[in-house]
């Protein structure tokens, strides 16, 4: 694969089966099924946060897709925002349309709803079906990046592609800057 506005040619390398892990086959299955032209990419160094996507890609930390995980009244379900961005944790229940007590997931729950590792957690590829919204703020770029099921691996698309791909919807309530208090 080329690689795709601002990611540095010798960050990336494309997909081999034969060393490819099981969550990132998993990932590029669901894209191929869903009929997205997007393909996973390995990096050579760690995207297992956002800062460090941006870096091994080359593009602001905005153009990186958080997935995040929380518990809605102790249902799963996922926040993906930009990678510039903090999660408002209250507006996630209106957000989604559900009622309850908003918790971060932690490691074991987030396994448990996606089928992935915290800093590979991709939003294609779930063991299970999530209600998801996204942060209307990835708008402002024509391709993001997320994490495609390892640190190591992420795929290129758009927001509206995202949307297509998870169900989710869109919403300009759910972010904050980053360097804001609450």
């Amino acid at each position: 694969m080329k690689p795709r506005m601002g990611m540095q040619q010798e960050a990336v390398s494309t997909m081999t089966e034969i060393e490819t892990p099981a969550s990132v086959q998993r990932v590029q299955a669901a894209l191929i099924a869903a009929g997205s032209r997007s393909r996973v990419i390995e990096l050579k160094d760690s995207a297992r946060s956002a800062a460090e996507a941006a870096t091994a890609l080359g593009v602001l930390a905005g153009a990186i897709v958080k997935s995040l995980v929380f518990l809605i009244g102790g249902t799963p379900v996922m926040a993906l925002l930009s990678g510039d961005r903090r999660c408002r944790e209250d507006a996630l229940p209106a957000a989604l349309g559900m009622s309850g007590v908003v918790a971060r997931a932690d490691a074991v729950a987030v396994r448990a709803a996606t089928g992935f590792a915290i800093g590979g957690v991709a939003p294609v590829g779930l063991v299970r079906s999530l209600p998801v919204v996204i942060d209307v703020g990835l708008g402002r770029f024509p391709i993001v990046y997320a994490a495609a099921g390892h640190p190591f691996w992420v795929f290129p698309t758009t927001m509206s592609d995202l949307v297509e791909l998870t169900g989710a919807r869109i919403n300009e309530d759910i972010s904050a800057s980053a360097n804001a208090a609450c």
